[in-house]
């Protein structure tokens, strides 16, 4: 239960620290203010506490992550209040956060930013596909609406967006661009602040420098918004159906708890999950979509080509033929390639054995440090071709690739991840094909699922005009 008074209308609040904890859900050493300064503005109700851990039924719930898994809570000695205290363990990386634990937030007046007339400053143009989406972006906006945008990989779904963003930063809207992966927000801060150079941009990652500033337009990771609450009027959650987000429903309550009782959420996806398609198909759901790619032209159809037992033949120091020839012949022809494996173990095993062909080629997973380095090199042609596992199925651009999936009937490769992975190819306007080949040892329901799904996505785009056919 929430702790606070009745304003004190005489009182003289802080506005350095109504900015600091505006929107926010901070424990106290996140607060860098006198406990004197604080402790008068929860008198005078500026300022409102609620427990760290609350107990419902006997049981634990962390008002910062949502947590009540019983075993996601350990008990310790507490020099705080003397006891054994139970804290937190789904959210210790943010700070640990006890019984005895306090939240503040702000509970005073709002805040509103002040905007200018010129608030965009992108004159891009957008596709036909692109623009059906935008205006309905723009309606949700206007009507506090959900809303799905479901564009296939390379639909340029960033350029959907900045209309709308403006419409709700026009109405004084506070925006929030929310994404599961770090170098997400690293690429998109840039890009909104070229769009919206009026407009002060907040980019908020672990050991972020604008972690305590307050600023009409948000990118973060989705983890980062366990220390909001009640804060955005507009939330766009960018692959939605990505890892860790569609899978952790702590993050999810991290959504709810940061937007506002009034606010509009829009989910950008290419692979919706089965639930959202199902709702988007019954009506639950307002959606639109891009079926085509901005330049016109269709997603690559992937080929699926029998490759024998392939983790034996590598555990015997052998490439399979059909795999050895299809790298041959991008090194011949000079066309940058991935090669996607199902674990770093196998992928390290491929890699000694075709580096015989080119010494120089690489692999690449999650802990690489030298991930962006590598992708880079490739980008710039000082290398041929990259070994990865999925970490590089999304947010990558390379001019004139090829792909292939060794292994693809291993049930890491989902049907949005094989999606993701062929999306990689001929997103590039000058050079719009190109090759995506599931190699297996026996067809799965997922690989004939993710090709089933590119087909449909053409269709609808040739169907609707989008595509130069």
């Amino acid at each position: 239960m929430a702790n606070s008074t009745s304003l004190n209308p005489s009182y003289s609040f802080s506005e350095e620290l109504q900015k600091h904890l505006y929107g926010r859900l901070l424990l106290l050493d996140e607060i860098s203010f006198p406990e004197e300064l604080l402790s008068d503005h929860i008198k005078n109700g500026y300022i409102s506490t609620m427990p760290g851990i609350k107990q419902i039924e006997s049981q634990h719930h962390c008002s910062r992550c949502g947590n009540n898994d019983h075993a996601m809570f350990y008990r310790f000695p507490c020099s705080c209040c003397g006891k054994k205290c139970a804290y937190c363990r789904a959210c210790i990386m943010m700070g640990r956060i006890s019984e005895c634990s306090k939240l503040y937030f702000w509970s005073g007046p709002g805040f509103s930013f002040e905007i200018l007339t010129e608030v965009m400053a992108w004159a891009g143009s957008l596709s036909e596909g692109q623009k059906i989406a935008s205006e309905r972006v723009i309606d949700a906006v206007n009507n506090n609406e959900e809303l799905l945008v479901w564009a296939v990989c390379g639909a340029g779904k960033t350029e959907v967006l900045f209309e709308g963003v403006e419409a709700a930063l026009r109405s004084g809207k506070r925006v929030c661009i929310a994404t599961p992966r770090t170098d997400v927000v690293l690429e998109l801060a840039p890009r909104l602040k070229s769009a919206f150079p009026q407009i002060e941009v907040a980019a908020l990652y672990g050991g972020s420098d604008d972690r305590h500033l307050l600023a009409p337009l948000t990118v973060t990771t989705t983890h980062q918004l366990f220390r909001f609450h009640n804060a955005f009027d507009t939330i766009i959650i960018d692959e939605v159906d990505a890892f860790p987000y569609s899978m952790d429903s702590s993050l999810q309550f991290a959504v709810r708890k940061a937007k506002k009782n009034i606010s509009i959420i829009i989910y950008l996806t290419a692979t919706p999950s089965k639930e959202m398609q199902a709702d988007y198909e019954n009506q639950k759901l307002i959606g639109v979509t891009i079926p085509a790619r901005y330049h016109r032209h269709p997603i690559p159809a992937p080929l699926m080509k029998w490759c024998g037992n392939w983790k034996r033949e590598f555990e015997r120091n052998r490439i399979p033929n059909v795999i050895a020839d299809w790298v041959s012949l991008r090194l011949q022809l000079k066309t940058p390639f991935l090669l996607f494996f199902s674990s770093i173990k196998v992928m390290e095993q491929a890699l000694s054995l075709l580096q015989s062909l080119d010494n120089e080629l690489q692999s690449v997973h999650s802990q690489d440090p030298e991930r962006k380095e590598k992708v880079t090199a490739l980008r710039e042609g000082r290398i041929s071709g990259l070994l990865t596992t999925t970490i590089l199925e999304r947010g990558v651009t390379i001019p004139k690739l090829d792909v292939a999936v060794i292994g693809s009937e291993h049930p890491v490769f989902s049907e949005s991840a094989l999606v993701q992975i062929a999306g990689r190819v001929g997103r590039s306007e000058k050079n719009p094909e190109g090759d995506i080949t599931f190699f297996h040892y026996g067809k799965s329901n997922n690989m004939i699922r993710a090709i089933g799904h590119i087909g449909r996505m053409n269709k609808e785009a040739e169907k609707r005009g989008l595509l130069d056919v």
